[in-house]
């Protein structure tokens, strides 16, 4: 079986950063994403990359990955759960399937790709997970309600994660970008003083996955990026939850 590493969200943003950069670090690499023209381009760019394109919010879609992977003859030796999406709005108002849409990604193929996975990597003593949450998983977010929760659950599971494969040789990181320059603000719907804000406070994404695969290397459960985005995530753990509901609210979207 030919080792690979695994990107989720590769045609864009983030996705294609860990591509580029774990491509640098001699990984053969499968790209996954639905816009099958940008991953087979980046796959050209690379090289040693395979392009699946699949819609990984569709029912099943774990399971057809992982054939796909068996079929090529592939396991899995690093895995980067960074698919994902947000949306911006007030929750009653939300269109239901999208909100649903963005559960299966967020939270429903992560969780199910940790799952495969994991079986195979202890059985070797040898492997890597790491999964792209977001400094929204530190408090609750009126406004992006779903977001922030489907974040919050990322980092809590690979919390846990990294304590019960830690023993077995599996190394589990949650990243943690604040704001970042990518397609995610076009996506989510951010407008205004706020998208401009947005903007200007955005690390670029090579610093951000640097950061993160650096956090990989060392086993490190948690990597916020950026040292305002730090403090901001860490102040919840010691403020009144009802503070960081009014704090968070008054942020206009």
């Amino acid at each position: 079986m030919k080792k690979v590493a695994l990107v989720t969200g590769a045609s864009a943003g983030l996705g294609v950063e860990f591509a580029r950069q774990l491509a640098k670090r001699g990984h053969t690499l499968v790209l996954v994403a639905r816009r099958k023209d940008r991953l087979e381009a980046l796959a050209k760019e690379l090289g040693d990359a395979r392009a699946v394109a699949i819609d990984l919010s569709k029912a099943n879609a774990a399971a057809k990955l992982m054939a796909d992977l068996d079929a090529a003859g592939e396991e899995v030796q690093l895995l980067v759960n960074n698919a994902g999406f947000g949306l911006i709005g007030q929750f009653a108002e939300l269109d239901a399937r999208r909100i649903r849409q963005m559960i299966d990604l967020n939270v429903g193929i992560l969780t199910a790709l940790c799952r495969a996975v994991a079986p195979p990597m202890i059985a070797r003593h040898s492997g890597a997970i790491l999964n792209v949450a977001s400094t929204a998983a530190f408090q609750p977010g009126p406004g992006m309600a779903v977001y922030f929760a489907t974040k919050a659950f990322v980092l809590s599971l690979s919390e846990a994660l990294h304590e019960e494969l830690k023993p077995h040789g599996v190394q589990v990181s949650c990243l943690c970008p604040g704001p970042t320059r990518t397609e995610f603000g076009d996506v989510a719907g951010l407008k205004g003083d706020l998208g401009r804000a947005f903007d200007k406070l955005s690390m670029d994404a090579a610093t951000v996955v640097r950061l993160g695969l650096a956090a990989l290397d060392k086993n490190r459960a948690i990597r916020i990026t950026g040292g305002i985005n730090k403090i901001g995530a860490m102040s919840t753990r010691f403020l009144p939850r009802a503070f960081v509901r009014k704090i968070a609210g008054a942020i206009k979207y």
